[in-house]
This record gives C-alpha cells, sequence and structure tokens, in this order.
C-alpha cells in the first residue's frame, strides 16, 4: 500500500520535470554504482545502458515493489553500507537524506566506499533559504515524518559533504519540478571524493 502510494504521488513530480533531473544526473553514473535508497525503481530507467547498479533499500514495502518488477535489492542503512572501502565508482542517493536517520554518517559512508575521484549523484529536496518558508517547514515537519517516512523538510546536507570531504561547487540550489511551497527548495547535482 505505501509504495503504490508514493508511486501515486512521485509519478506527479516526474512528469513534471523529476523524470528529467533524474535523467541529466544520471548519465554521469559511470563504472561500478551503488544506489542507495532505490525506493521503488524511478531512478532504474534513466541510467546508461551499459550500467547495472548494485540496489540497497532498507524499507520492505519498497524491496517488495522492486522484487515484483523483478529486481533485487538489499536490505541495508546509508548509515552502515556493506560495502568494502573504496569499492564504488558512483554512488547515487535521490531523496534519501531527508529520512535517513543520521545524515551526516550516511555521508561518511558514502565517503568511505567511494573511489578517490568517486562521484556522489544526488537530488535532495532541503531547507528552504527563505527563513519564513524555513519557519513554516519545521511547523510542518513533525506531522510530514509521521505521514513520510521520517521525510525532514528542513534537512540540508551540503555542511556533512564538506565535512567528509566532498567538493560541493558544483551543486545548485533549485525549485523541485512539480513541488509546491514547503516541498520545492531542492539541492542537485554530482559531488566528487578527493
Amino acid at each position: 500500500m505505501r509504495a503504490r502510494l508514493y508511486d501515486w504521488l512521485a509519478g506527479s513530480l516526474e512528469r513534471k520535470g523529476l523524470g528529467a533531473w533524474r535523467g541529466e544526473l544520471l548519465a554521469q553514473a559511470t563504472g561500478d554504482v551503488l544506489e542507495v535508497g532505490a525506493g521503488t525503481g524511478w531512478n532504474l530507467p534513466h541510467y546508461p545502458d551499459d550500467v547495472a547498479p548494485r540496489l540497497i533499500e532498507p524499507d520492505s514495502a519498497f524491496r517488495a515493489a522492486l522484487q515484483a518488477r523483478g529486481l533485487a535489492a538489499e536490505r541495508a542503512f546509508a548509515e552502515d553500507l556493506p560495502c568494502d572501502d573504496a569499492s564504488y565508482d558512483t554512488i547515487v542517493c535521490t531523496l534519501v537524506l531527508c529520512s535517513v536517520r543520521d545524515p551526516a554518517q550516511a555521508v561518511r559512508e558514502f565517503a568511505r566506499v567511494l573511489r578517490p575521484g568517486g562521484r556522489l549523484l544526488l537530488i535532495e529536496h532541503v531547507a528552504a533559504r527563505d527563513p519564513g518558508l524555513r519557519r513554516w517547514q519545521g511547523w510542518v515537519e513533525p506531522g510530514w515524518r509521521c505521514l513520510s517516512g521520517n521525510c525532514h523538510l528542513t534537512r540540508d546536507p551540503t555542511a556533512d559533504l564538506n565535512r567528509a570531504g566532498f567538493d560541493t561547487a558544483d551543486l545548485r540550489q533549485d525549485a523541485l519540478p512539480g513541488a509546491r511551497g514547503l516541498f520545492r527548495p531542492a539541492l542537485v547535482g554530482a559531488v566528487v571524493r578527493p
């Protein structure tokens, strides 16, 4: 039920431009690829033909949705990846860091698992820069987290990425296509592990 609801809500955003964002971003996926938080598989059609990502997904309903499509995803959490150090060229993380328990630890895991020069490709909705909108996000967040599987509206992973050594110069602030008001502020792009 939850996976179907997620797909219904996400479908509108995909058609309004999020799918185009995914396509642009995932064209950069190369080599050994790990997708953290694969969800129900919205990224999969956007990978280059020569890329076969390893899928990680902690949510059992989302893993079941992937399995129904003939895809396998491992149960693991972003904060404790079952991967060797420096074992991937690319990590894909879209709309995930908003809901993990410890985003700073997740980002440190990404840095651990990526090879030097490897890329983390991400799309995240984030805290608004506008103080008034950010205040509204904070007021709505407790109820939203209960409805949305722990999704936080007031996170911004940029500081965590910088602390983990990633170069965030190429990340861009943007408006999530098709999203409204509190859900629009977004961060998108690729960061490189030094």
